[in-house]
């Protein structure tokens, strides 16, 4: 007789911005309210920007949103707490930074190790930090992407999860660049989050470790031989 499979209920998860919310729009059209089956409920989005286009976003969409202003607070680890506090109230289990602006303090982290995930524009560990996009083009790699990973307290440092990988033309500026990078992250960030709501991703000697996933074969080569 074959067991019946009790559902995993879903990840709920809390997405943490500070401006127009592209990638947070990516969350809410694989995992919002309308999405029906979803792993993940977003239970909170939260913004230290009052004025933050993804505040409007999430109410189009019907999630719940707060704005906690850093000018409010005296300190960083002030304003942190308060955050963690609506964190913990709207019942998140694992928080989402798209697009935070704000580095946060070494307790936040550590009071979310390995249940905080961030996206970054680079293929990490090369390009931590700003102005990813122009610091590849010059140094002229041919490769360059994105990276989801947990987060730790050093700046872009943690496991990682999943990279997408986009190539770099002789044509590329900036702006040019960026847009493919930024379309790739629309479809990692998602499919990594999804990884984690399933119970497939776990961390090991500060390295995650994913199963039951496909993974890329062959190599690629750019720029491309005769």
């Amino acid at each position: 007789m074959s067991q019946s499979t009790v559902p995993r209920p879903k990840l709920k998860i809390a997405i943490l911005i500070s401006g127009r919310g592209s990638n947070l729009q990516a969350l809410i059209d694989r995992f919002g309210p309308a999405i029906a089956g979803s792993p993940i409920e977003i239970v909170l989005v939260l913004s230290n920007r009052p004025d933050a286009f993804g505040l409007t976003r999430a109410e189009k969409a019907g999630i719940p949103t707060l704005t906690i202003d850093h000018n409010g607070f005296a300190d960083r680890a002030t304003f942190d707490g308060a955050m963690d506090a609506a964190i913990r109230q709207a019942g998140a289990e694992l928080v989402v930074l798209a697009g935070f602006l704000r580095l946060l303090t070494d307790g936040f982290i550590a009071g979310w190790h390995d249940r905080l995930v961030n996206i970054h524009p680079a293929l990490l560990p090369s390009f931590k930090g700003l102005n990813t996009h122009a610091r590849a083009l010059e140094a002229g790699v041919r490769f360059h992407g994105c990276t989801v990973h947990f987060v730790r307290p050093d700046m872009d440092s943690g496991p990682i999860i999943a990279q997408a990988v986009v190539p770099v033309r002789p044509e590329d500026d900036e702006n040019s660049l960026g847009l493919r990078v930024l379309a790739a992250e629309h479809r990692l960030f998602p499919q990594a989050l999804r990884l984690i709501a399933e119970g497939k991703v776990r961390v090991e000697n500060e390295r995650a470790i994913v199963r039951d996933a496909a993974f890329a074969g062959g190599v690629l080569y750019n720029p491309l031989g005769a």
